[in-house]
């Protein structure tokens, strides 16, 4: 599929710096990394201000990103994720149902249907995971949970047999997420997307092999959880994501975010390790491509 066929997503204008107090807006370029990283969790295809999702990739390119997953969330993002990686190099996929889309859709007798859609999706050569799916007690009530947690199993039976990656999504649900992992079987790639745990969670990840992926959350002033979680977790399970549009890091928390951003994170996150910033960059790569393998297959 050519370029012109995909669905326009949404990337930053041109940055305006304003001090950080105009929400919405985009903050200036970082500076760029030396040793170049994967942004391993996006939404190209969320945000405010439509463009080209090549232009989108230039942007993040240019400060040290070569490569991210495009991840979906539901039907027509998760058909977008498919559209996207068959038109640019750059990106590789994941596809599934939102936890908090999967209670309407079973209420609806369309939850199965849409998870054979994802299946019959996750056997492009370049969807590389499954996700993000999991359990989110958050947004969804007790009368919601039934859907979540069916949803959530099928998602890791389909990774599990098309040997796939898995993105979890985890609010407020913790122990039910360890619990299902514990009875169903985690696939051989796991990642704790958005990663919200603590410490022990960090610990239960290491002793699994089960990789934790810190966003721009982990530079919040209130994150002290996450800043211990990182400085406890094994070194080859670390990744590093944006979730853009969404959890921009500081001190531009309230804009939108974006991939071009990663590197505010992937700075800050070195400095909480003690780690030299080339070292760190390489080693976010090496896990990264360890999860989903080469972006040049």
């Amino acid at each position: 599929m050519c370029t012109d066929d995909v669905p326009r997503p949404y990337r930053p204008e041109t940055p305006k710096h304003d001090g950080g107090k105009h929400k919405g807006a985009f903050a200036p370029a970082p500076a760029a990394l030396a040793v170049p990283v994967y942004d391993n969790h996006t939404h190209f295809d969320f945000g405010d201000s439509p463009v080209e999702l090549k232009a989108a990739l230039d942007a993040a390119q240019a400060v040290g990103i070569a490569g991210a997953v495009q991840v979906g969330c539901d039907l027509p993002s998760s058909r977008f994720t498919v559209a996207a990686v068959e038109a640019d190099p750059r990106v590789l996929g994941a596809v599934a149902i939102h936890p908090n889309d999967a209670p309407e859709l079973a209420a609806a007798g369309g939850l199965d249907d849409a998870l054979a859609e994802i299946d019959a999706m996750a056997a492009h050569p370049r969807i590389r995971a499954i996700g993000e799916t999991g359990l989110d007690y958050f947004r969804t009530g007790e009368d919601g949970l039934a859907a979540q947690h069916h949803s959530f199993r099928e998602h890791l039976e389909i990774a599990k047999r098309r040997e796939l990656a898995l993105q979890v999504h985890c609010r407020d649900a913790h122990e039910d997420v360890l619990a299902t992992l514990r009875e169903v079987g985690a696939p051989s790639r796991l990642v704790f997307h958005c990663f919200s745990g603590d410490a022990e969670l960090a610990r239960i990840c290491n002793d699994n092999g089960w990789y934790m992926s810190f966003s721009g959350t982990v530079t919040f002033k209130n994150a002290d959880n996450l800043r211990q979680a990182l400085a406890v977790a094994d070194p080859a399970l670390i990744l590093a994501e944006t979730d853009a549009p969404f959890l921009t890091p500081h001190p531009f928390r309230g804009r939108s975010n974006a991939s071009y951003m990663l590197p505010y994170t992937v700075q800050g996150m070195a400095q909480m390790r003690g780690t030299e910033l080339d070292e760190f960059c390489a080693l976010l790569s090496r896990n990264t491509e360890s999860v989903y393998g080469s972006w040049a297959d």
